[in-house]
């Protein structure tokens, strides 16, 4: 089984998140935007050996800490995903960080893009890939189906969705990753977003103003 904790990181209070196998205490780091020094420390206190980074997307709060995280544990962590649409996205991380102010960032390059329907080792758990496009052509999700969790990213939200007014997001898109992709999971999946709260499927199914059952 897994585990999985939230951490917030950077000015954009994103959510980063530490996702585990329980048996092997191995764990992913689900889009490290930022404050690697808060992901390492929160690792350790978990007791968790860190063996591999994922990015939903390509976005400067997402993607932004990857490489720093990489040097911190000490250079021999993967970087796998997003989808290989999201390239340009993160081939401009530095023009991000500089629109933004930010700094401390640096460019990523994953060793791994993802496809929709490939699989990312964590441990000796398997999580599955979602390609989610719509906020980002590129966006992926992560799904384990046995603890019946995934984390979204920028997809959707507690009672919202991703925005689509970046380059190359696609409101319609968006939508169709929700419900093609998404719901068919089951409303009894818990899922963490890129932002706030988490929440279950079936409930931004039922009451989601903008994808839910009763949106226009």
């Amino acid at each position: 089984m897994i585990g999985w904790h939230v951490v917030p990181v950077t000015s954009f209070c994103q959510n980063c998140t530490l996702v585990w196998c329980e048996k092997t205490r191995r764990a992913a780091v689900i889009d490290p935007g930022g404050d690697t020094a808060k992901v390492i420390a929160t690792a350790k206190s978990l007791k968790l050996t860190i063996e591999r980074i994922l990015l939903t997307h390509g976005h400067l709060d997402h993607a932004g800490g990857a490489t720093d995280l990489v040097r911190q544990l000490g250079g021999n962590i993967p970087i796998e995903g997003p989808h290989e649409e999201d390239a340009f996205w993160l081939d401009g991380m530095m023009q991000q960080a500089q629109m933004f102010g930010v700094g401390g960032v640096e460019p990523c390059t994953p060793e791994r893009w993802l496809a929709d329907g490939d699989s990312v080792q964590v441990g000796e758990e398997t999580l599955r890939v979602l390609h989610t496009p719509g906020h980002t052509p590129g966006h992926v999700a992560f799904y384990h189906e046995e603890a019946r969790f995934a984390q979204v990213g920028d997809v959707l939200f507690a009672g919202s969705i991703g925005r689509t007014d970046f380059p190359r997001g696609d409101f319609h898109t968006l939508i169709a990753s929700i419900r093609e992709k998404l719901f068919p999971l089951g409303d009894d999946v818990t899922f963490i977003p890129g932002h706030g709260p988490d929440s279950t499927l079936g409930a931004e199914r039922r009451s989601n103003p903008f994808v839910g059952e009763n949106a226009r």
